[in-house]
């Protein structure tokens, strides 16, 4: 029996172990962030996105409109009352019904167009999707900035306080100068001036996120940005997705694919399309009756040799087009990568000098305390303590953004399902 629990404790261990490991990367989200599902929510009712969403129902339209074709059944009709001398009068009618057949191929080619166009209107909305994703990263990122710095500033506001009343207590028993209680007091002065400055940046940053995502609730006190870590997936595997993902190249390839098939729809209609009908008609008050197939084929000119022109035109700027694109997100994706890399090393070195920084400050404080360090090198530590905190706040939002944005644009991070799989 103790065997068969062992064995059972075995494979559950087995198989939660199996279980994490399946998670995939971008299942893991930052404290810092949002929740995913109020992210995908806010981001799937921006209207930029549902705008977007509007271009997909018009391209289905579109298709539909090509499916159909650009002809229809028309009805051409006429009623004539004729006198005649020394006969009388007599009804006559005719009644055409016609309607435009395109040629072969051509119905081929526009349901292809049509099909292309859905396809590129659908990468666009994702497009669109992702760019939302990157104007709400670089707002919330902004709101963490403002308010780790806001954060530091209000500690340096209690550490100063804290620094006046100590040299007033030591002024009263004179055992420091006046001197030292102003430059103490100024200190403080600077430090509040700072910190209101710094909630004036929390104010701006609120103010601005909550204007562009209206429908994303903010929180009341900021989270302190989280330590930074490069993706578990690989900078160079999430480079080479930023590429293979990317809805903008997809959306760009679908472009130049239809605009080559409308150059060669194009130059099939240099040949016009014929329209065929039946006639019916009844002369004389009736005394004359006949039907008959009636064929109409447009003689074209010069026009719709330059129309196909112009098509081929737009087909090859479509092409060269799509070449750019792709250069560009390829440079995109570089740059994340390098981003990534460069500034996470930065702020290692950052809270590297803060680490120092704080040692010195301690150092400098115990030697205040004891009487044997001057104020005015307290001070000089202090600000070096302080310059280097404010340093290491900046670099770790700045690292945090740049690794996220490589998520991101790699569709690892704040994308729909469908893409990150």
């Amino acid at each position: 029996m103790k065997a068969l629990r062992t064995l059972a404790a075995t494979l559950l261990s087995g198989a939660c172990l199996a279980g994490l490991a399946a998670v995939p990367a971008h299942a893991q989200e930052r404290a810092d962030l949002p929740p995913p599902g109020l992210v995908a929510e806010t981001l799937d009712t921006h209207p930029s996105v549902e705008a977007a969403g509007s271009d997909v129902d018009a391209a289905r339209a579109d298709a539909k409109m090509l499916r159909k074709g650009p002809h229809e059944v028309t009805f051409v009709g006429s009623y004539i009352r004729r006198t005649v001398d020394r006969e009388g009068g007599f009804d006559e009618f005719d009644g055409t019904l016609e309607r435009g057949i395109r040629l072969p191929g051509k119905a081929r080619l526009d349901r292809e167009a049509g099909r292309l166009g859905v396809e590129e209107a659908r990468n666009n909305h994702e497009d669109a999707r992702h760019q939302a994703s990157l104007m709400l990263m670089d707002a919330w990122h902004e709101l963490l900035r403002a308010g780790a710095l806001a954060q530091v500033d209000r500690a340096e506001v209690s550490n100063y306080e804290k620094l006046v009343r100590a040299v007033e207590r030591r002024h009263q028993l004179r055992d420091a100068a006046q001197l030292d209680v102003d430059q103490a007091q100024s200190e403080l002065a600077l430090a509040r001036t700072r910190l209101a400055q710094s909630e004036a940046g929390v104010s701006a940053a609120r103010a601005q996120l909550g204007g562009l995502f209206p429908a994303l609730p903010l929180p009341e006190s900021v989270p302190e940005p989280v330590a930074p870590e490069l993706p578990v997936a690989g900078v160079s595997t999430l480079r080479d997705l930023v590429v293979s993902r990317s809805h903008e190249i997809a959306a760009a390839e679908r472009k130049a694919e239809r605009y080559g098939v409308l150059g060669e729809r194009a130059m099939r209609d240099r040949v016009a399309d014929p329209t065929v009908g039946v006639r019916l008609f009844s002369e004389r008050g009736g005394a004359e009756r006949g039907a008959g197939v009636v064929l109409s084929v447009p003689i074209g000119g010069g026009y719709r040799s330059a129309a196909a022109e112009k098509a081929g035109a737009a087909a090859s700027r479509a092409r060269l087009e799509m070449v750019n694109v792709r250069r560009q997100v390829n440079a995109t994706a570089d740059v994340d990568a390098s981003n990534a890399r460069a500034l996470y090393a930065a702020w290692q070195r950052a809270r590297d000098a803060v680490a120092s920084a704080d040692s010195a400050a301690g150092l400098s404080r115990k030697g205040y305390d004891a009487g044997v360090a001057d104020l005015a090198d307290l001070l000089v530590v202090e600000r070096q303590a302080l310059s280097a905190r404010r340093a290491e706040v900046e670099a770790r939002v700045s690292a945090l953004r740049a690794i996220m944005k490589l998520r991101v644009d790699a569709h690892d991070q704040w994308a729909p399902l469908d893409d990150m799989d």
